[in-house]
């Protein structure tokens, strides 16, 4: 690959990874300790993921156990996730915390994939972006005369080609998400 276009290819990707971990957070029925990446709780006066002061684990398909290392952050936990835009609320035992995820409904399936199909388009918009930088790069190495007519035209023929690919894997990772989250 042209070593031009290759920083493009790079930004994309990022695109890419970015929707698919965004993805993750998204729960689809399922636990998913995932779902607490973006909750933090007060540890000492620094902000810190659940992940960090507790042990994470998911005993039932539909639950979350909270272990906190610290019992005194049990609170600080619940907190945390009746502030979150989770929609669940944590039960404890004075050691553990533990998150009951419902059956989702139908009306809430299809918000959470209208959700999906959302992020896909911000996805699609970021790779296009990247796209529209690179045909603006080229054109100034063209009037620049760093690279010719002919090879102008060559690279923004591979920066579509390389468009159209990422295009393609946003689409499949929505339509593969909006799959799990549709699966009863």
């Amino acid at each position: 690959m042209d070593a031009r276009l290759q920083q493009f290819e790079e930004k994309m990707s990022k695109s890419l990874d970015n929707l698919q971990g965004e993805y993750t957070t998204i729960r689809a029925g399922r636990a998913n300790p995932h779902v607490l990446d973006k909750i933090t709780v007060d540890y000492y006066g620094t902000p810190s993921s659940i992940q960090q002061v507790a042990n994470v684990s998911v005993p039932e398909a539909r639950m979350i156990q909270i272990q906190p290392w610290e019992s005194s952050l049990i609170k600080e936990i619940e907190k945390a996730i009746i502030a979150s835009d989770l929609g669940i609320t944590p039960n404890s035992d004075g050691k553990t915390v533990r998150l009951v995820f419902p059956d989702l409904t139908e009306e809430r399936r299809k918000e959470l994939v209208k959700d999906v199909k959302k992020k896909g388009e911000e996805a699609k918009v970021a790779v296009r972006n990247i796209r529209r930088d690179a045909n603006d790069t080229f054109k100034k190495m063209n009037k620049n005369s760093e690279i010719s007519e002919d090879e102008q035209k060559q690279l923004e023929s591979e920066i579509q080609k390389l468009t159209d690919k990422y295009i393609g894997k946003v689409d499949e990772a929505v339509e593969e998400k909006s799959k799990e989250i549709l699966t009863v």
